[in-house]
């Protein structure tokens, strides 16, 4: 049963990780629009590609987060992030424990 734990550990790990990088994207763009770079810079491109699909379901589906010309979207999805990480993520790991309590991580 250690096998399975351990599995289980490791995929909760990482969707952590996962959720924590998408959460330094989405930093990175939010700071990015303060300053209007590029728009043509490889790394603004990718950092557009990856957050903007996201922040228009948002948009769309809860109009209320543009107020006054200020995006609340980008707050809203790390706040989003935020509760899948201790609701989702520490489910995760309290499953991997309840099966093998030897599963410690690394």
């Amino acid at each position: 049963m250690g096998f399975i734990a351990n599995i289980i550990y490791g995929l909760g790990s990482l969707l952590n990780s996962v959720l924590f990088i998408y959460e330094l994207i989405i930093i990175a763009s939010a700071v990015l629009s303060w300053v209007n770079p590029d728009p043509y810079n490889p790394i603004v491109r990718t950092l557009r590609n990856l957050t903007e699909p996201v922040y228009y379901y948002f948009r769309k589906y809860f109009p209320f987060l543009s107020y006054s010309g200020i995006d609340f979207s980008p707050l809203v999805l790390i706040l989003l992030i935020e509760f899948l990480k201790y609701a989702v993520v520490q489910n995760i790991f309290l499953l991997a424990t309840s099966i093998s309590p030897q599963v410690v991580g690394f």
